[in-house]
């Protein structure tokens, strides 16, 4: 922090409010990168800081190229780095090549290995719990309604191993269902691919059987639709109830056809807000713990300054008064012809 912040003195106040902030993100496989997250940060730039313009790039999934990427954008030049890690141990030594350069990196999303100067992400262990709460509802009766779904087979659906994330949901929806229910098969899914999670899944029906899995812990909504394909596939037509993450409109849309169980809505645009807001500050050499509500230790670093968000579960009764009230999507946009009777009967629009 030190490092990066000295960088800045000196400045005048002209060029303390026209820099260059990078963003990178890991892929494109979960849409809300490429809908939400980039677009959200952009204007809440542009907000913040008028002159100031925004570089990106996005790693494809590929942590080699988004190493590249760091380069290519240290050397052009830009004062402050927004990264998603593709992989945060892999990452390290980027972030570590930016601390040289004077180049403060804030860390969107993963908790990345290296010199961060700050962290903004979402509660990780609460994400997983209200999976795991909304699952053990689901399974008592089907219908979503209050009570204990204990003694079940479940099947749990982890995120890509690279990401610290993925074991920190993990860790939160076991801290609900352990001991609850039966684990029946436990799959880690690389680069959060619906593809992967379809393989998986299939695997996890010819081992257990088709009718034998009471429900499905999916880490957010690629995942699930790959869970979903899967039990198509092997011609399940009861589905059990499946989580997800990240409130994608397709999955909103599966939830409302009664295939989706549930999602867990993070507000992106205070996620983008307080990451903005941080990098502005780092980039004007401020201090981020004037935004930063606590901190964090990472495996490399100690007390990084950090904003760690709550998340809200949403099922089909709930999607109007979250999703469309915070302008997430429109009832048009949900309600496409196809499923305008599905929306009848959840309520929506009512």
């Amino acid at each position: 922090m030190a490092v990066s912040l000295s960088s800045c003195q000196g400045r005048d106040d002209a060029d303390a409010d026209s820099f260059t902030v990078g963003l990178l993100l890991p892929s494109r496989a979960i849409p809300r990168w490429e809908h939400s997250d980039k677009p959200l940060i952009k204007q809440e730039l542009k907000e913040l800081c008028p002159r100031c313009t925004m570089a990106y790039a996005n790693a494809e999934n590929d942590a080699t190229m988004q190493r590249q990427q760091v380069t290519s954008m240290i050397t052009k030049g830009v004062r402050v780095l927004i990264l998603d890690a593709a992989d945060t141990r892999a990452l390290r030594s980027s972030i570590q090549e930016a601390r040289r350069a004077g180049v403060p990196v804030v860390a969107y999303d993963r908790l990345a290995e290296g010199p961060i100067s700050g962290y903004v992400s979402f509660d990780g262990a609460q994400v997983g719990r209200l999976q795991g709460e909304a699952l053990l509802r689901a399974m008592a009766d089907g219908t979503g309604e209050d009570g204990t779904g204990e003694d079940g087979t479940v099947v749990m659906m982890n995120g890509d191993p690279t990401s610290p994330n993925a074991a920190w949901y993990r860790r939160g929806a076991l801290s609900v269902i352990a001991g609850k229910v039966t684990i029946g098969r436990s799959y880690n899914t690389e680069g959060w691919s619906s593809d992967n999670a379809h393989t998986n899944m299939s695997a996890a029906i010819a081992a257990l059987g088709p009718n034998r899995i009471d429900g499905v812990l999916a880490a957010n909504d690629a995942i699930a639709a790959g869970v979903i394909s899967a039990l198509k596939s092997a011609g399940v037509e009861k589905l059990p109830p499946v989580t997800g993450q990240d409130a994608d409109l397709d999955a909103v849309r599966r939830i409302v056809k009664g295939e989706q169980y549930m999602t867990v809505y993070k507000p992106f645009r205070a996620q983008a807000a307080e990451a903005a807001a941080m990098a502005v500050a780092l980039g004007r050499g401020e201090d981020v713990r004037d935004i930063a509500s606590e901190t964090t230790d990472s495996p490399t670093t100690k007390n990084v300054p950090s904003v760690l968000l709550s998340a809200t579960a949403v099922t089909a009764g709930t999607i109007e008064e979250t999703l469309v009230e915070d302008g997430v999507y429109t009832l048009d946009q949900i309600c496409t012809p196809e499923l305008r009777g599905a929306c009848d009967k959840a309520g929506l629009g009512r």
